[in-house]
């Protein structure tokens, strides 16, 4: 026997103790797996009552623009970006937030808009505006949601306002005087 054998052997002897790290990285995940599943927190006030916010929402991503003849243009938007609430019974904190809006410089925007929370539930609302840069007031309707947001309804309010915009489509914006209200479902209020 030489002496690669003999290693080969001795390494498929049985090993006893102190488990390895991939013994407790299982050990951690099977012990984290069997916890019972958390329930999204429920939104502040009574059920019926209104919650209102003001807030920051700040956002980047991208625009394609046609012309439409000499003074139109269409534009497809696509952003992402974060949103902060505040009031004394705003429906969360913080949110991811991702819009995905049709914009004609003559008739306005429309578009739909998504924020989770740091939960994972997710609010749904319908964008609308006159999208021009005279009147760029632009509302939003909410549709429902997950989690603690399902059934919601209510609207917000804001203006956009463009930070950059660069020649290859890639835009920064951020609402002002955003603020609104939205009347919890069911699941989203406390009992």
């Amino acid at each position: 026997m030489d002496f690669f054998t003999r290693r080969r052997r001795h390494d498929r002897k049985p090993r006893c103790g102190v488990a390895g790290p991939h013994a407790l990285l299982i050990l951690a995940l099977a012990v984290t797996a069997c916890r019972p599943a958390t329930e999204s927190p429920k939104l502040p006030g009574t059920p019926g009552e209104w919650l209102e916010f003001e807030g920051s929402w700040n956002a980047a991503g991208s625009r394609r623009t046609i012309s439409l003849g000499t003074e139109r243009r269409g534009s497809i938007l696509d952003l992402r970006g974060t949103m902060l609430l505040a009031g004394p019974k705003r429906p969360g904190v913080g949110f991811r937030s991702e819009v995905v809006a049709l914009v004609d410089s003559d008739t306005g925007l429309v578009g739909r808009s998504v924020w989770t929370d740091e939960h994972g539930d997710q609010v749904f609302s319908e964008l609308q505006g006159e999208g021009t840069a005279e009147r760029n007031r632009i509302t939003g309707k909410f549709l429902g949601g997950t989690g603690r947001y399902a059934g919601a309804t209510g609207s917000y309010e804001f203006s956009w306002e463009w930070v950059m915009e660069a020649e290859d489509g890639t835009i920064h914006g951020r609402a002002i005087e955003l603020k609104g209200r939205v009347l919890p479902g069911p699941a989203g209020v406390p009992k």
